[in-house]
Formats: C-alpha cells, structure tokens, sequence
C-alpha cells in the first residue's frame, strides 16, 4: 500500500473503536439523578401553596367569560 493509503485506512481502523456512547455506571448515575429530580418535583407540586396557586389559576381559568 502506499504511505498515504496506509495512514487513511489506520484513521479509518482507529474511528470504529471510539467509545462515543455511555456506560452502565453512567446509565446508572443519570436514572438516579432523573429520580432524584423527579421526586422534587412532586413534591413541590404536591405541596400546599403550589396546589392552592394551581386551583385558583384553574378556577379562574373555567369562570372566565367570553
């Protein structure tokens, strides 16, 4: 092979080897962090001030007149 057929096929070799995905661990540490962050959110949605602020912008939402 020529010199620079070698040196493309070796760049060629060396892309189909990459690790561009995640591992398991990573995997692991993001669906506990989606959780973590999930039960946050439900918590403060569920909460006595955001559920009062959320009926009353649905009450006025469904007695608005047209």
């Amino acid at each position: 092979m020529r010199g620079w057929a070698r040196s493309r096929v070796r760049r060629l070799a060396g892309t189909w080897h990459k690790d561009s995905g995640m591992t398991t661990s990573e995997y692991a540490m993001g669906t506990i962090a989606a959780c973590a962050f999930a039960a946050v959110l439900y918590k403060v949605v569920t909460s006595a001030t955001v559920s009062e602020a959320l009926q009353s912008v649905i009450g006025k939402a469904l007695d608005a007149q047209f």
